[in-house]
């Protein structure tokens, strides 16, 4: 393995949800960050010289018989290493600590009591701080030489150390929002005790993107599947920066996008647009009604859209002639929840989960595959893409398809294209939409009873979702003004045919997705 020529931080993974979270905080402050799984061996990080070292959550316990593991030795190598949930409990197993089952399990926000004001890791870190506990088993005892630093009123080691080898461990996780001073213990991590300096960039990361894919593709045509979002822009540039004309981007309009979207990816990536790309909108909308009909589990929409799509595709490649690759523009999010390694699967995206096991091209290319949703828009910003395509809200592939509680109809789709446009713009009106990481209506399935016009009614319940996140792996709902709100209803019931009744989703995540489905 060839020395990477930046700094890098190296994360092992022990099958957590939040294993890239670790990364993209990371890479916030700089400095470059790998993923690899909890097998990868000694000698490989010899190799590639880390700066340090984290050790993720995971989902089982390290007293099991089959428990995921690593080598003792990774402690004894002379880098700095931090070890997160599980990869506390890990530290502290291997080391001659104690694991326990907990007599009371913690999860959510929990106040920690910092008890070593002097520890690197928690230098200018309040007292009594709010982080994120997911754990059953805990650490009872520290291994020998090791300084508990923190500590709860469930958990005894909520932070232990051993300065003088630079092995750190939090039992709460640094990485998520929730923890309110978490991005400052991970940037003392990074800095002062690994002492990075943070040489990485975005830019870093386009040019060597455009590079490889150059390389990859050589003389070879793509196609590059189009929904108009960030994502699949970013790609598209991207794409079109290292293979220009050899290039393909085939926009399919399944009959599921918002309320004049398909006219606005047009104007952007069409004739009239400002790339040079070869562009083409296909119009499916009765092909994917007809695959969509009676089904109402969100997990078989997400994979019929999933396979529908691919098809599609592959009919286009076979009218433009022989096409080795597909483009897609997927995150490090839809990975994650459509079940990396041992993860749980937690929704099938479009563009990961819900692809058919076969496919008709030579490779599947997805350059943005390591990257959350603000390093694509900053990558965007690097490629030279417009503000308002760079910070266009987030819209998922399979459309409103998975918004719609129950069946998909052309009826119930135009019902909520009217909900979802008058929502986003009495946000946009407001000035909310900056702030928040998405925004949206959707259609359920519950009908009541209502009176319009001194008559009875029988219709629909319009949900309105906003939430505010940075990283889409956990989020906040949003509190919208009242009057926001006030208005929004207003509109909806007295605009939108079919609707008496308008709710509000105050949910975070955990425990819902961002997504109502």
């Amino acid at each position: 393995m060839k020395k990477p020529a930046n700094e890098v931080i190296l994360v092992l993974d022990f099958g957590g949800q939040y294993n890239q979270l670790i990364a993209r905080r990371v890479r916030e402050n700089h400095v470059f960050c790998e993923v690899r799984p909890h097998t990868f061996s000694l000698e490989e990080i010899r190799k590639m010289a880390p700066k340090g070292i984290i050790l993720t959550g995971g989902p089982g316990s390290v007293c099991a018989d089959d428990a995921v593991t690593c080598d003792a030795a990774l402690f004894s190598l002379g880098i700095p290493v931090l070890g997160i949930c599980y990869g506390s409990q890990l530290m502290a197993h291997l080391l001659g600590g104690s694991v326990v089952r907990a007599d009371k399990s913690e999860y959510g926000k929990t106040e920690v009591e910092i008890t070593d004001a002097g520890s690197k890791l928690f230098t200018g870190i309040d007292a009594k701080t709010i982080c994120w506990m997911s754990h059953t088993d805990l650490i009872a005892q520290a291994p020998r030489g090791f300084k508990v630093t923190a500590r709860t009123s469930a958990c005894p080691v909520a932070a232990m150390e051993q300065a003088g080898k630079a092995l750190y461990a939090t039992q709460f996780h640094p990485e998520v929002m929730h923890t309110v001073q978490g991005k400052e213990m991970l940037h003392n991590f990074v800095y002062d005790v690994c002492g990075c300096t943070g040489d990485w960039q975005m830019g870093s990361f386009v040019e060597k993107s455009v590079k490889e894919l150059r390389k990859k593709i050589g003389k070879g045509k793509a196609i590059c599947a189009l929904s108009g979002g960030v994502d699949s822009a970013v790609a598209a540039v991207l794409l079109a920066k290292a293979i220009g004309k050899q290039l393909t981007c085939v926009f399919v309009d399944h009959g599921l996008l918002r309320k004049h979207e398909g006219k606005q990816v047009e104007s952007v990536f069409g004739e009239a647009g400002q790339y040079d790309l070869n562009f083409i909108r296909i119009n499916a909308r009765q092909r994917f009604y007809a695959k969509l009909a009676g089904v109402t589990d969100p997990e078989q929409k997400r994979k019929i859209i999933g396979e529908e799509f691919i098809r599609v595709f592959e009919e286009q490649a076979q009218k433009i002639g022989k096409v080795d690759y597909l483009v897609q523009g997927t995150i490090y999010p839809d990975v994650i929840e459509s079940g990396l390694g041992k993860s749980a699967v937690i929704k099938s995206h479009h563009n990961v989960g819900g692809l058919p096991d076969f496919v008709d091209f030579k490779e599947i290319v997805e350059p943005l595959r390591l990257l959350f949703k603000d390093e694509v828009r900053a990558a965007g910003r690097e490629l030279g893409l417009p503000d308002f395509l760079v910070n266009r809200q987030p819209f998922p592939g399979p459309g409103l398809g998975i918004r719609i509680i129950g069946d998909v109809t052309e009826e119930n789709v135009q019902i909520l294209k009217e909900a979802d446009a008058i929502f986003r713009e009495e946000v946009k009106r407001a000035g909310l939409a900056k702030n928040l990481g998405q925004y949206f209506a959707a259609l359920t399935n519950m009908r009541s009873v209502g009176v319009m016009g001194d008559g009875r009614t029988y219709d629909y319940a319009i949900a309105l979702r906003a939430v505010r996140t940075s990283d889409f792996m956990t989020a906040e709902c949003a509190e919208i003004p009242w009057d926001v709100l006030q208005n929004t209803t207003r509109r909806i019931v007295n605009e939108v045919k079919g609707v008496n009744r308008v709710l509000y989703d105050c949910t975070g995540k955990p425990p819902a997705t961002i997504e109502f489905e």
